[in-house]
């Protein structure tokens, strides 16, 4: 597991290797990821979107911008958390995921940029 706090915000993500598959005539593979977010400041914060670049080790780059995550944007009360899985497919066994979240500060109104920390996505028959 990975983790990195910023602004207050700690973002915790978890992966794992869910299997092989074929698509469009050549094999994909596909990861999952649980990200925790934790809010460790005094202020109630609001996840309103979502950054990511997402690398495969054939050289293959996706960005992807959203509103929320899985379909929701939620309010993180200081000492609350917030839990969500998705995942992704990749063309090759290695790889990795990083970005950030748009939130906004409900004390102050203030929008800012809590870090999703660089994690490795892997399949363990890859790994020497």
């Amino acid at each position: 597991m990975v983790s990195q706090i910023t602004n207050g915000i700690k973002i915790s993500v978890q992966t794992s290797f869910e299997g092989t598959y074929f698509k469009n005539y050549q094999i994909s593979y596909a990861f999952t990821y649980k990200i925790t977010i934790e809010n460790h400041s005094k202020d109630a914060a609001q996840l309103l979107s979502r950054h990511w670049e997402i690398f495969d080790s054939l050289n293959h780059k996706e960005t992807v911008d959203g509103a929320g995550v899985v379909g929701e944007k939620p309010v993180i009360k200081p000492g609350d958390s917030f839990t969500y899985q998705s995942g992704c497919m990749l063309n090759s066994p290695i790889g990795a995921m990083k970005g950030f979240f748009n939130m906004v500060n409900f004390t102050t109104s203030k929008s800012f940029k809590v870090i999703i920390p660089n994690f490795r996505l892997s399949a363990a028959f890859a790994i020497n």
